[in-house]
């Protein structure tokens, strides 16, 4: 047992810092404690060595069952997903046969005549494919969707024109008006447009690219940071107010009319902006995606994606189908409106 007196010194030592006793100081303290070197076993004792264990025969049955339920399960959902893909590709082109429009409008308004609510602004968000004739496709599939739209009254849409296979002659097709942000409208003829004018239609056609959408917003903001830097601009000044009007440039119908022969003219009629926010908003594709579209906030838009129930059945999951376009009326007038409640 150390003694009261070893104890004290150590104690000294320590809070000294170790400068009371040296280190031959302290090995004279510690010699009475320790073992003699002569009482130490001259090789250290050893250590057996352990067996490995062998893995037993049921740890390999067991993950090899895990293995096999693993793969099972997966193999089972796969089949159930395929089955379920294939149905819905099926009933789609069972439908689409069905509701073939035969490029007749009257069959058009016929497939719309039951719904309680038709949009009256729609938006259809289209993808340029890697073919090389995407462009082609593309113009292809609006002028589609702008002579379906064109047979369900009111309605405003993103497309150009392929109304002659639909109705025929120019007196019978409704007066369209293409233009572009920033861009002057572009309108058929005078002449052409009201000579025995059997359709009182008039369809309006804002094309919009994908740097219309959420780029604007950053150009706006980068342009509005920089005039506030400058001085041109107070900061207090800088409203949601003046950003709407900003944004609504965009959408408003240009004030000077292009026609197909070129000649440059005022409007004879109220120049209105769009209506910003779509009532139904269709995406042809496999999955919803808006590349930044729309430029203005909305809040009761109605969305509808045609394609995901038949994805990796059915090829033409990005195609533009009438099929899909009458899905989506149906989708939106079934859509309960609640607004808050």
């Amino acid at each position: 047992m150390v003694s009261q007196r070893d104890k004290e010194l150590f104690r000294d030592d320590v809070r000294s810092r170790g400068t009371r006793l040296s280190a031959v100081d302290r090995e004279k303290i510690l010699n009475p404690y320790l073992p003699d070197p002569a009482d130490l076993p001259s090789r250290a004792p050893q250590r057996r060595k352990k067996i490995p264990r062998k893995t037993p025969i049921r740890s390999f049955i067991k993950s090899q069952l895990h293995l096999l339920t693993y793969a099972i399960l997966h193999v089972l959902y796969g089949i159930v997903i395929r089955l379920f893909q294939s149905y819905h590709a099926v009933v789609d082109r069972i439908f689409a046969i069905i509701y073939y429009h035969h490029r007749t409008p009257q069959l058009i308004r016929k497939d719309v005549t039951s719904l309680k609510r038709l949009p009256g602004h729609l938006s259809v968000v289209l993808s340029l494919r890697k073919e090389d004739d995407a462009l082609a496709i593309l113009m292809d599939e609006v002028a589609e969707l702008a002579a379906w739209t064109s047979s369900i009254p009111t309605l405003h849409h993103i497309m150009t024109s392929k109304l002659s296979s639909y109705y025929g002659t120019p007196g019978q097709q409704p007066t369209l008006q293409l233009f572009a942000p920033h861009h002057p409208i572009f309108k058929q003829p005078e002449g052409v447009a009201l000579s025995n004018k059997g359709n009182p239609t008039t369809l309006t056609v804002l094309l919009l690219s994908a740097t219309d959408g959420r780029e604007t917003f950053v150009d706006l903001t980068k342009t509005l940071a920089e005039m506030s830097q400058s001085g041109k601009l107070l900061p207090e000044h800088i409203t949601l107010e003046l950003v709407d009007a900003e944004i609504s440039e965009i959408t408003t119908r240009p004030t000077t009319t292009v026609s197909v022969d070129g000649a440059t003219r005022a409007p004879n009629q109220l120049i209105l902006p769009v209506k910003p926010e779509p009532d139904l908003l269709l995406v042809f594709g496999p999955f919803l995606k808006l590349d930044g579209y729309p430029p203005w906030h909305i809040r009761l838009t109605e969305m509808f994606c045609t394609g995901g129930r038949s994805s990796g059945i059915a090829i033409a999951d990005e195609a533009v189908e009438y099929h899909g376009f009458l899905r989506g009326l149906w989708h939106y007038a079934g859509a309960q409106m609640r607004f808050g409640r």
